[in-house]
C-alpha cells in the first residue's frame, strides 16, 4: 500500500523535499557569521597599529641616537679639557710639526729649567741638546739638591727630575715639592726608563705631571717645553732676557769713554780677553774653596761691566757676591745663571763689534 502510495505521489515528495531542503539551507546561510565584514573592519585597525608602532620604534631610535650624541660631545668636550689642564697646570695643544732639530727649542728661550739627574751622561747631553737655545738649565745632582736650590730660587718653569736618585731620589723629591704651595707654579716632569703602567701611576701618584722616556728623545723634550711654556714662572730674576739694551747698554758705555766708539770697542774687546772665560775661572776658584779670591774677581767685573753697559751680567755679578757670603751658599744656581748671562753678554759684544 504504502509503495503504491510513493509511486503515485512520488514527484510531489521530491518537490517537498527539494523545497525543504532549500529552506534549511537558507537557514543556516543566514546564521553564518559575517568573516568578510569583520576581516574588513578588523584590516585598518591593524595597519594603524603597525603604523603606530613603526613610528614609536623610529622615535624612540632617534632619542637613543640624540642622547647617545649627546653623552658623546660631552665626553668629546671634556677631553678638550684634560687636554688643556694637567694636574691643575695649564697645557697647550702641541701642533702637528715635523722632525725636531737642536735649533727649533730657541724659541723656549725665556724659560727655566731646574734639572735633578745623577747621571753625568745624561746631564751632558740635555744641557748639549738645551745649551744654545736661550733655556737657562740650573743642575742638581740628586733630590736633596734639588730641594735646596728651591728653597733659595722657586722660578723654574719645570723640573725635569729623574726618578731614581741617590740621598732623596724623585719620587720623595717630588713629594715634598706637591706639598709646598710655594712651588705650585712648578711642572714636574718625570725622567725614567720605566715605562710600565705600574711605573707611569707610581709617578703620577707622587705628583710628577708628565712622563719623558730615557732614553730621551728630541721631539718628546719639544713638546712637553711647548705644552708647558705658557707657565713661564714668575719671571722675578733677570738672569734670562732678550733685551739687547739690558744685555749690552751701548749708551752708557759709549758715554762713559766720551763718545768715541773706537775706544769703546778696544774696551769691550778687551772685556771679552780678559773675561769671556770668567765663568770657567770662577767655578774654579769656587772648588779650590778660595772664595775671596772669587769674591775678588767678581768684583772687578762689576767695575768694568758698570763702564760698559753691562746691566744684565752687572745685576747677576752683584747677586753672585751676596750669596758668596751667604751661609746657605746656592752656588750651582747662581754659578749656572752667572755663565748663561755671561754667555748672553758675550755673544751681544761680538755682535756689536762686527755691526761697528
Amino acid at each position: 500500500m504504502y509503495l503504491k502510495f510513493l509511486a503515485q505521489y512520488q514527484l510531489e515528495i521530491i518537490t517537498v523535499l527539494a523545497l525543504l531542503l532549500l529552506f534549511i539551507l537558507y537557514v543556516l546561510l543566514k546564521k553564518r557569521p559575517k568573516k568578510r565584514e569583520t576581516l574588513l573592519e578588523i584590516k585598518p585597525a591593524v595597519v594603524d597599529e603597525y603604523e603606530q608602532d613603526t613610528q614609536n620604534a623610529k622615535e624612540t631610535e632617534k632619542d637613543i641616537y640624540d642622547t647617545h650624541t649627546s653623552k658623546v660631545e660631552e665626553e668629546e668636550e671634556k677631553e678638550k679639557e684634560k687636554e688643556i689642564v694637567v694636574d691643575n697646570f695649564k697645557r697647550q695643544t702641541v701642533p702637528p710639526h715635523g722632525k725636531i732639530k737642536k735649533e727649533d727649542f730657541s724659541k723656549f728661550s725665556r724659560m727655566r729649567i731646574l734639572l735633578a739627574e745623577d747621571n753625568i751622561i745624561n746631564q751632558k747631553v740635555i744641557l748639549g741638546l738645551l745649551g744654545d737655545s736661550g733655556i737657562e738649565i740650573v743642575l742638581a745632582n740628586d733630590g736633596q739638591e734639588a730641594l735646596n736650590i728651591l728653597e733659595n730660587d722657586d722660578n723654574f718653569t719645570l723640573i725635569l727630575m729623574d726618578a731614581h736618585m741617590p740621598n732623596i731620589d724623585g719620587f720623595e723629591a717630588t713629594r715634598i715639592i706637591r706639598k709646598n704651595p710655594k712651588y705650585n707654579h712648578i711642572v714636574v716632569v718625570a725622567l725614567s726608563g720605566d715605562t710600565a703602567s705600574d711605573d707611569i701611576k707610581k709617578m703620577k701618584d707622587a705628583g710628577m705631571s708628565e712622563t719623558l722616556e730615557k732614553p730621551l728623545k728630541m721631539d718628546a723634550l719639544y713638546d712637553i717645553l711647548y705644552a708647558y711654556n705658557m707657565n713661564i714662572a714668575k719671571q722675578k730674576s733677570t738672569i734670562v732676557t732678550n733685551d739687547n739694551n739690558k744685555l749690552l747698554n751701548t749708551e752708557i758705555g759709549l758715554n762713559i769713554c766720551g763718545g768715541d766708539i773706537n775706544f769703546y770697542k778696544d774696551i769691550l774687546k778687551e772685556f771679552l780677553q780678559d773675561y769671556g772665560n770668567s765663568d770657567e775661572a770662577l767655578l774654579l776658584l769656587i772648588k779650590k774653596n778660595k772664595l775671596e779670591e772669587a769674591d775678588q774677581l767678581l768684583l772687578d767685573i762689576v767695575g768694568i761691566c758698570a763702564n760698559l753697559g753691562a746691566e744684565q751680567l752687572h745685576n747677576i755679578v752683584l747677586e753672585t757676591k751676596t750669596i758668596l757670603k751667604t751661609p746657605s751658599k746656592n752656588l750651582s744656581s747662581i754659578l749656572q745663571s752667572y755663565k748663561n748671562s755671561l754667555k748672553q753678554t758675550t755673544e751681544r759684544i761680538n755682535k756689536y763689534i762686527q755691526e761697528n
